[in-house]
């Protein structure tokens, strides 16, 4: 464990090694931009459960471990390590380890003309003009420290970009690779996808860990939907028991554009997941669509923020959880419809299963309208596997794990259902799958002392 003070000092050496290791040291604007998201970072340092948004989850293991910088040559990786995270299907797929870019272990060519997906680091080599018009505009590194500290040490990151018109049919992949090492390293992958007007493309993040081992991986991505654009994003994170993720989706929109976000959060020691869009064209629809199961110690934290900034928008959040052990999963869901944001349309639903008495759920769906023409409603709702349902599959001949891998798949899938079908859904439900007959499998039969099951109905919260 390392003091406050240590830990700044700490900070501040990486920060600066970096500043003059990096190829875009010279561009003042990104200079500026990181310099100040640095300052600001310093002020306000990590947060505290006493931050509002942050009440339900204590990051003080990450601001206590002394994290290094990754270098660019930290960890080795083979491509047949990578085999079992090729998904089917893809356009393309970009690999990073360690937050940096990989050539090698890389795969292109399946990209419509006029189709961009690279590395940030070499956009900013090739093209920084393009990134100038982007990247750090939208994102609020006063409001949020690990975004600050991500912006003072971006190094790496993809380069997403689709012309206007351009149907890019099969999905852009992008696969995170951490790696275990003998001192517990830092990432801060930086992630810039534009899609231009009446463009349509499907992106795919996946976090995973090779070894085990202690990692601290704090991922930023800007996504900028243009007027009548159609935009799937996944977030898929899978990574070792004792790794950190934070990561931050902000999504710009603008006319008509419509943009769904699907994240599946299955690994990980401390992951929080925020989701922040802006509808800030008239008539766009965003989609905030996620699933995180947890067991062990795991703590899964998903906070949501969406701004109706414009008028005749509208949103919807669905959120399923499943826990297990002593698990903590965390959703807090914020709809900010602002003044002129009248004829808004939002809904917020957050659905949760507790399979042991350890396991915890904190969820907070909160609505925020200062329009007075509206329709928004939120709620959650709290339970565990129904015993009636599991006696009628039993009764049937079906055994007991089959029987709870059953009512689990049915519960994961109102998630999987609300993605599109094509390849990546197809990865997912094979994945969910083998992951939910592990949790089936470990789960024990609740009883009450005369044998009989235990059950308990749902219990609405809001």
């Amino acid at each position: 464990m390392i003091t406050a003070a240590q830990q700044l000092e700490s900070y501040l050496g990486s920060f600066s090694r970096l500043e003059k290791q990096a190829a875009w040291s010279g561009l003042s604007w990104w200079r500026k931009l990181r310099e100040d998201a640095f300052a600001r970072f310093t002020e306000v340092g990590f947060p505290t459960p006493h931050d509002e948004d942050w009440r339900f989850t204590n990051v003080s293991a990450i601001a206590q471990t002394p994290f290094q910088l990754a270098g660019k040559e930290s960890g080795r990786v083979s491509p047949e390590d990578l085999e079992r995270w090729r998904v089917p299907g893809a356009a393309c797929q970009l690999v990073f380890v360690n937050g940096r870019f990989s050539s090698e272990l890389s795969r292109t060519g399946k990209l419509p003309a006029g189709v961009t997906a690279s590395s940030l680091a070499e956009q900013f080599t090739k093209d920084p003009k393009v990134l100038e018009l982007h990247l750090g505009r939208y994102l609020d590194i006063r409001r949020d420290a690990f975004s600050a500290l991500n912006t003072a040490f971006t190094a790496d990151g993809a380069y997403v970009h689709i012309p206007k018109g351009v149907v890019a049919g099969d999905p852009i992949y992008l696969l995170f690779v951490s790696t275990g090492n003998n001192e517990p390293l830092m990432t801060h992958p930086r992630n810039l996808i534009v899609a231009e007007e009446e463009s349509q493309a499907s992106v795919v993040e996946d976090y995973v860990s090779l070894n085990a081992g202690a990692a601290f991986c704090n991922t930023v991505t800007e996504l900028v939907a243009g007027d009548s654009s159609v935009i799937a994003h996944y977030m898929i994170e899978r990574e070792d028991p004792q790794a950190f993720n934070v990561s931050t989706l902000r999504i710009q929109q603008g006319r008509s554009a419509n943009v769904a976000s699907h994240s599946v959060l299955l690994g990980g020691g401390l992951v929080r997941n925020n989701v922040h869009p802006v509808l800030a064209g008239e008539g766009a629809e965003c989609l905030i669509n996620g699933l995180f199961i947890g067991n062990g110690r795991q703590h899964l934290d998903n906070y949501m923020l969406v701004e109706h900034a414009s008028p005749h928008c509208d949103s919807r959040q669905f959120y399923n959880g499943i826990l297990d052990g002593r698990a903590r999963g965390v959703f807090h869901g914020r709809i900010v419809v602002h003044k002129d944001a009248q004829k808004t349309d939002a809904k917020q639903t957050n659905r949760n299963l507790l399979l042991s008495d350890d396991a915890q759920i904190d969820t907070k769906p909160q609505l925020e309208i200062y329009a007075d023409d509206v329709k928004c409603t939120h709620g959650a709702t709290i339970g565990q596997i129904e015993e009636n349902a599991l006696f009628y599959l039993r009764s049937r001949g079906i055994d007991e794990v089959s029987a709870r891998k059953i009512l689990l798949l049915a519960f994961a899938n109102e998630c999987l259902d609300r993605m599109k079908q094509d390849s990546v859904r197809t990865y997912l439900e094979a994945l969910m799958n083998r992951h939910l007959f592990q949790v089936a499998n470990s789960v024990p039969v609740a009883r009450t002392d005369r044998g009989e099951d235990q059950g308990r109905n749902w219990e609405e919260l809001g």
